[in-house]
């Protein structure tokens, strides 16, 4: 069966980033760490887009069988599986400097129903985005994970169109999307920073648009070439009624969401806290000092730093 145009983009993606040596250092940590219950690990974030594996935290999803097979059973494998997914940190010497991770682990099973199926945009708002394959079990494993990337993309594109004009460009698309995807999170990003994203990989995102496109049920069709190609949508509106209604209850819900993962975070990996603020402060320069009680005790005194990082703008 001949594969989707939008899966070629992402698979010719993949198959042009080749791993520094820092890279293949975490990966071989976390194949020693979990086994043979990696199925994959995936390389996205910050510095991906920069090209740099030194510049802050490398932001890696270690993708597993099941949470069974990489804990045992324990309470993370039912926290993994309740709210996927669970949040590490992992640092490690690199010829003369450090190496820095936050990696999630989440199964096989979670990450194609989370890009295909789920409601809110956590898994297929990340994985639209450009993602680059560290390790793969085998081909076949590979073929999975390229499916569920592409189903991103997909679910992302699916959500996205009926909120905007009748005609529009790839732009205006990932630049609402985006926008959406990070308002159902309590996210420190500055304004602007979606036409960021878009304009660090403009080609990639204008040629994903127009593959997926083509490959998508919705009722759209191309007007002109290249990237400033502009796109007609015959949205009714009552379809764009629902999705105006749908991004509203995945923001009230998806900010839920994101308060328990910060919480669950704290406890998953030495140092939540001090991850949490420096993580605040290199996206909103808001800092604040903490005290060694809510370091130790983050679920009993962290909530009015919670307060007070939330009345200085430290997010929204």
């Amino acid at each position: 069966m001949k594969a989707p145009p939008h899966l070629k983009l992402i698979e010719s993606s993949w198959q042009s980033t080749t791993p520094v040596p820092e890279l293949t250092i975490l990966g071989d940590a976390l194949m020693r760490r979990y086994g043979d219950a990696v199925a994959g690990i995936l390389y996205y974030g910050s510095c991906l887009r920069k090209g740099d594996a030194t510049d802050g935290l490398v932001d890696l999803y270690v993708i597993v069988d099941d949470y069974r097979s990489a804990y045992g059973l324990s309470a993370r494998a039912l926290f993994n599986w309740l709210l996927p997914p669970n949040v590490f940190y992992l640092e490690l010497p690199a010829d003369q400097s450090t190496v820095r991770a936050k990696y999630a682990l989440l199964s096989l099973p979670q990450l194609k129903r989370g890009t295909c199926c789920w409601f809110q945009p956590y898994l297929w708002g990340r994985f639209a985005q450009p993602v680059a394959l560290l390790r793969a079990r085998d081909e076949a494993t590979t073929q999975e994970m390229l499916q569920a990337m592409g189903q991103a993309v997909l679910s992302f594109i699916a959500a996205t169109v009926p909120l905007l004009p009748d005609r529009f460009t790839a732009r205006d698309l990932w630049e609402q999307g985006l926008t959406q995807s990070y308002r159902t999170e309590l996210r420190a990003e500055r304004t602007g920073r979606q036409a960021e994203l878009f304009s660090d990989a403009e080609p990639y995102y204008s040629e994903l648009t127009a593959a997926a496109l083509v490959h998508s049920a919705l009722p759209v069709r191309r007007e002109g070439d290249g990237a400033d190609g502009t796109y007609v949508a015959d949205i009714g509106r009552t379809q764009r009624w629902l999705a105006r209604v749908a991004w509203f209850l995945r923001k009230v819900q998806g900010r839920l969401l994101h308060v328990l993962r910060l919480v669950k975070g704290l406890f998953t990996f030495s140092g939540g806290v001090d991850y949490v603020l420096w993580k605040l402060e290199r996206h909103s320069g808001v800092r604040i000092e903490v005290s060694d009680r809510v370091r130790k005790h983050p679920l009993i005194f962290g909530w009015g730093l919670v307060w007070r990082l939330y009345r200085r703008g430290a997010f929204r």
